[in-house]
């Protein structure tokens, strides 16, 4: 028997007129390559819409955080103002606290004062002078400060204020007395100090210092 017949007659007979799959015939003309490029040019339309569903939802989230940090950032705005009310109003209520707290201890002496001067004039002027030492060292806690310029001194229209103008062998426009102390909390003026002035005398043939014109120089 013929070996090629047996071998057909074994794994059956060959179809006639069959071709082997990687014939050259039947290949296909289309490149392989133009394949994915096809794909990557035109995306699915579904995942173009999820990639905008994506980026609305992103968009929103950031306005939805910048609201919230207005809305806290208004609110905390609004504490501190009401915060501020609040002290302002407490600063007007009890801004003399710490000097009414000083004053105390000079009205239990005033009162002590008064009641031991029915037996004796001393104790009453002790008493006196006690109160006077306690209210000093009130003052001086408050920052109250008196003015009270020396004989002398030059005129100070921003501390003192001219109540007359007297003939003195003094400097023009200096000091003469003190008719009333004056009184500055920290630095500002709450009472000039009432002094007299001198001003030049007649016999020396000077033009005398006018009062109108003391708080000019």
């Amino acid at each position: 028997m013929d070996r090629g017949v047996g071998e057909n007659s074994r794994y059956g007979p060959l179809k006639p007129g069959r071709e082997p799959p990687f014939a050259t015939g039947h290949m296909s003309e289309t490149p392989m390559s133009e394949t994915p490029n096809s794909q990557q040019q035109s995306p699915p339309a579904a995942a173009e819409e999820k990639t905008l569903d994506e980026l609305l939802a992103e968009a929103q989230g950031r306005i939805d955080e910048q609201r919230d940090a207005w809305l806290r950032a208004v609110a905390e705005a609004e504490n501190i103002r009401k915060r501020a009310q609040a002290d302002v109003a407490a600063a007007h209520k009890y801004g003399i606290e710490r000097i009414a707290d000083g004053l105390l201890p000079v009205m239990d002496s005033l009162e002590a004062a008064l009641a031991a001067a029915a037996d004796s004039p001393q104790a009453l002027r002790d008493g006196l002078e006690l109160t006077l030492r306690q209210l000093n060292a009130a003052f001086q806690k408050a920052s109250l400060g008196e003015i009270a310029p020396a004989a002398g001194e030059r005129f100070d229209p921003h501390k003192h204020q001219a109540m007359a103008a007297v003939e003195s062998p003094a400097e023009p426009n200096t000091i003469v007395a003190v008719m009333l102390k004056g009184w500055r909390l920290h630095d500002r003026i709450l009472r000039p100090a009432l002094v007299t002035v001198a001003k030049a005398l007649e016999n020396k043939g000077g033009n005398p210092i006018s009062e109108g014109n003391l708080n000019s120089n």
